[in-house]
């Protein structure tokens, strides 16, 4: 029977001569995209000369350049109308080569499928059939139904190399009006190569992706580390508009279940698959993953549906503001605002999900990527209030629920350390931040953004630790006026009522060549809440530095504090401090026994109500 089958469809198999045949001037015609681009019908029809082929027009939803070339656009024979103005059909777009459609891609199907945008023919690649005759979309299947449903004519490209995909890929072989051979194998890419700075941005977004996110990925070097650094990662989820070897190797690293996605559970769900030829045998009648149209992938109900669905996105430049310009021209795939607006939208609606920008703090030239304004920059994302969170390699900015002074602090904080003094002066100037807003220029290089570390406390508690930096200003004034009267006491040795941002902001701005502070943090990453900071000031006449603590009262009794006490000594240690003093008051005994569960031998000496504690490090023999 299977040989039977296989024979009746090779008989059906035409020459591409043949098919060009049927077309006629004005006919509209519908082309696969990406890997599934059906290569040797368009180059055929590129070549052509007959005189039915004129003035066709070409769809195709994402133009990858290669058998639709330039000059062949620049005849009167074709115009080729796409909905993706990123890769290569940018500089064509702009030349008037090329018709863009702007639309949201969730909506591309309803407007294929109902006529609105009309079709006449279809060019569809697809695997060779099964013993059932149905063949597989492979790894394209973003609007081929529709289109197929409304056109006179479809023609399958029948191709070895194309894997059996499942999901919504399958369709019989006599759905089909003509066939051809394939001549070429599917477009295949190389892996993007990752540079040191984008392995540092995405080793940063790694931190907020927690156990349990559902992701959406694309193509590029953002993409290709973020992978790498999520392998540890559990229970992670994929609906994505892309598959790449990327997200085939962090799936094979475990991090992937799907098991705690709202739709398609169990399985990583994308329209497309770009990559390498071990990619494509993956995929090939791989259960594991599914693909679907873009009514489905794209559509931000569908989205939404998948709790804690972390939309990653790449910028090109960002303000202190928020505001979001995207990358244009060649090689680019986050393409128009438009093209992102629906992943944006559904991680709005998603139950926990996160909107994140990353981009590195400068680009190839030097200039740096986080400005003043990017009001005069095209391809601006229009909606700066649902981005919660921007990465560069310097850190994470949360952006969500913050004032634009708040966020302007936190942007400068994650700028270019060489660009952070110059961002402050601007924004000063355009009030944005405080006339007196102050700023360490020489200790944006100091920041040691390595001491970070995470620990897990009594009763499951996950707290954060790391330097404290200028953006911290209204998370420490909350801290403040959190504590009671008997805390402040005994942190500040005076009764103060009020922290004003006057003495804060000296407070949050430290030299880092004489000092170190240290705040811990609870709740989401990179949203969380300062519930304790520890610091201590390098004595300039010798070798010891004073140092004090405050715990929130609520995260009292934890070990919060004796943890903090010991990084502190750690690394003071390793900058070559002796040692420590301390005044505590004799009635704060719980910061007596912080000092004393340090490893470290404390000297007190009792003055007026005051213990005076020295704590040399060199008799512990650690």
């Amino acid at each position: 029977m299977k040989k039977k089958t296989n024979q009746a469809w090779r008989d059906r198999v035409l020459p591409p001569e043949k098919v060009l045949q049927r077309l006629e001037p004005g006919m509209t015609i519908f082309i696969g995209t990406g890997v599934a681009e059906p290569r040797t019908l368009v180059q055929h029809l590129m070549a052509a000369e007959d005189g039915n082929l004129q003035d066709l027009e070409l769809i195709q939803l994402v133009s990858l350049g290669d058998a639709i070339g330039v000059k062949s656009l620049q005849s009167q024979k074709f115009r080729l109308k796409t909905f993706f103005s990123g890769w290569v059909a940018s500089d064509a777009i702009t030349a008037g080569r090329v018709d863009l459609i702007p639309s949201r891609f969730s909506r591309i199907p309803q407007l294929i499928g109902t006529g609105r945008i009309g079709v006449d023919v279809v060019f569809l690649q697809v695997s060779p059939p099964d013993e059932a005759g149905y063949c597989s979309l492979g790894v394209a299947v973003d609007a081929g139904r529709q289109a197929m449903a409304r056109a006179q004519l479809v023609v399958g490209e029948i191709n070895p190399a194309m894997p059996m995909t499942y999901g919504d890929t399958l369709v019989h072989i006599d759905e089909f009006h003509l066939l051809v051979a394939a001549e070429h194998p599917p477009f295949l890419f190389d892996r993007w190569p990752v540079d040191p700075v984008f392995d540092r941005v995405a080793a940063n977004v790694a931190t907020v992706i927690e156990d349990g996110s559902c992701l959406g990925f694309s193509i590029g070097p953002l993409y290709e580390a973020l992978a790498r650094h999520l392998s540890r990662r559990r229970h992670l989820g994929i609906h994505s508009p892309f598959f790449t070897d990327a997200l085939m190797e962090l799936i094979r690293s475990g991090a992937v279940s799907n098991r705690r996605k709202g739709i398609f559970l169990g399985k990583s769900i994308a329209s497309y698959a770009f990559g390498s030829r071990a990619l494509m045998d993956w995929l090939d009648r791989n259960p594991l993953v599914e693909f679907q149209g873009i009514d489905q992938v794209f559509d931000p109900r569908q989205v939404g549906r998948n709790p804690n669905f972390i939309a990653v996105l790449p910028a090109r430049k960002v303000d202190l503001y928020g505001r979001i310009a995207l990358h244009v021209g060649k090689g680019n795939m986050s393409g128009r605002p438009g093209e992102v607006m629906d992943f944006l939208n559904g991680a709005e609606m998603s139950a926990g999900g996160r909107v994140i920008f990353a981009l590195p703090s400068r680009n190839l030239k030097g200039e740096g990527n986080i400005r003043v304004s990017v009001e005069s920059l095209p391809n601006q994302v229009p909606l700066c209030e649902a981005v919660d969170m921007v990465v560069t390699e310097c850190g994470v900015a949360p952006l969500c629920g913050r004032t634009v002074r708040q966020r302007a602090q936190a942007l400068i904080d994650i700028a270019h350390p060489e660009d952070r003094a110059a961002l402050v002066e601007a924004a000063k100037a355009q009030r944005i931040l405080y006339p007196d807003q102050i700023y360490l220029a020489e200790s944006a290089h100091l920041y040691p953004a390595e001491i970070a570390t995470e620990h897990i406390f009594k009763g499951n508690l996950h707290v954060r630790f790391r330097a404290i930096r200028p953006s911290d200003e209204e998370e420490m004034r909350r801290l403040f006026y959190r504590f009671s009267d008997q805390q402040v006491y005994y942190r500040y040795f005076a009764p103060l009522k009020t922290m004003p941002h006057s003495r804060l902001q000296q407070y949050v701005n430290v030299d880092y060549r004489s000092a170190l502070s240290v705040v811990a943090l609870v709740g989401p990453p990179g949203q969380g809440r300062i519930v304790a900071e520890a610091r201590y000031v390098l004595d300039p006449e010798r070798a010891w530095a004073e140092v004090a603590f405050v715990v929130d009262g609520d995260y009292e009794g934890l070990g919060i504090a004796t943890y903090m006490y010991r990084m502190l000594i750690r690394l003071a240690r390793q900058r070559g401090v002796y040692g420590f003093t301390a005044d505590v008051l004799a009635s704060n005994k719980a910061m007596m026994k912080v000092f004393e569960k340090g490893g470290v031998p404390v000297q007190a000496r009792l003055e007026g109500g005051v213990y005076a504690l020295a704590i040399p490090f060199a008799e512990s023999g650690e």
